[in-house]
């Protein structure tokens, strides 16, 4: 095969590889232009901070669901992060046995079941046991997302870690546990944390299982036990609507819950340079 024909190639591929990154940023920046267009006018500070308004009058605002989405991705982070990171821990350490591989196979399983089947599930579990919508029940629901996919990253990351290392530690006369959990864990908390951001943006945006759950309050939250308003649950509210007034705000509240999303991603770009 001739030099040039080689050189050619090369080129070929270099220049399809680039056409593909083009091609891939192409809905990124579509959607993002969209979004800045339709609703940068309607971002302001009362927009950020206010309550929503009746219908007729102007103004008003997300504050309340910015809050609130906070506090339910909150409780499902609470409730989420630890099992998912002990359950990964353990399949990563101890699981090659009957119990670790069905923990494995419920955690694939967990991970394709679609999010309005959670909310359904949510809603049975929680607020029917309740007798009424709230934050708590909307964090269940999106910890029950979370969770495999923290499991999953979590294993992962610990099964990067060199088997040198865990050897090592036993041989010093160092319990598997303490090795497991001073040794390896810490050394793959950066992949760990990596993981937990990226399962926390997977969750903020998802509105299905918040509409069955913590469903919507036009008032500040009020206990976790209450029904709080929350980004994508007003968002999709708005959208509806056959208001033109509210499509604006709709699209403003698009434009927060993107850049909420974005400051994530950001993060797990930063944690995962930390750990290189």
């Amino acid at each position: 095969m001739s030099l040039g024909w080689r050189k050619f190639k090369d080129r070929a591929f270099t220049c399809l590889a680039a056409l593909s990154v083009v091609l891939a940023m192409v809905p990124l920046i579509s959607i993002l232009y969209a979004v800045l267009k339709m609703g940068l006018s309607s971002i302001n500070l009362d927009f950020l901070t206010g309550l929503p308004k009746p219908v007729g009058e102007p103004g008003g605002g997300f504050g309340n669901a910015i809050h609130g989405s906070f506090i339910v991705v909150g409780i499902a982070s609470v409730i989420g992060l630890p099992v998912g990171i002990l359950a990964g821990v353990y399949l990563a350490e101890y699981g090659n046995n009957k119990i670790g591989r069905t923990v494995s196979f419920v955690a694939d399983v967990l991970t394709g079941v679609p999010s309005i089947v959670t909310g359904i599930f949510a809603y049975v579990l929680v607020v029917l046991s309740l007798g009424t919508f709230s934050a708590i029940a909307g964090g269940v629901a999106l910890a029950t997302i979370m969770i495999p996919v923290v499991v999953r990253t979590t294993e992962e990351a610990m099964k990067l870690v060199p088997l040198e290392l865990k050897e090592a530690s036993l041989a010093l006369g160092i319990p598997q546990w303490k090795t497991s959990l001073r040794i390896v864990l810490s050394t793959a908390r950066f992949g760990i944390i990596t993981g937990a951001l990226l399962a926390i943006a997977r969750i903020s945006g998802e509105t299905a299982p918040l509409l069955f759950t913590s469903f919507n309050n036009r008032y500040w939250f009020d206990g976790v036990l209450n029904p709080v308003a929350t980004l994508p649950v007003m968002i999709y509210t708005y959208a509806i609507s056959p208001f033109e007034e509210w499509h604006a705000q709709a699209w403003g509240g698009a434009i927060v819950l993107i850049f909420i999303v974005l400051m994530l991603n950001v993060c797990v770009r930063f944690a995962a340079r930390q750990r290189y």
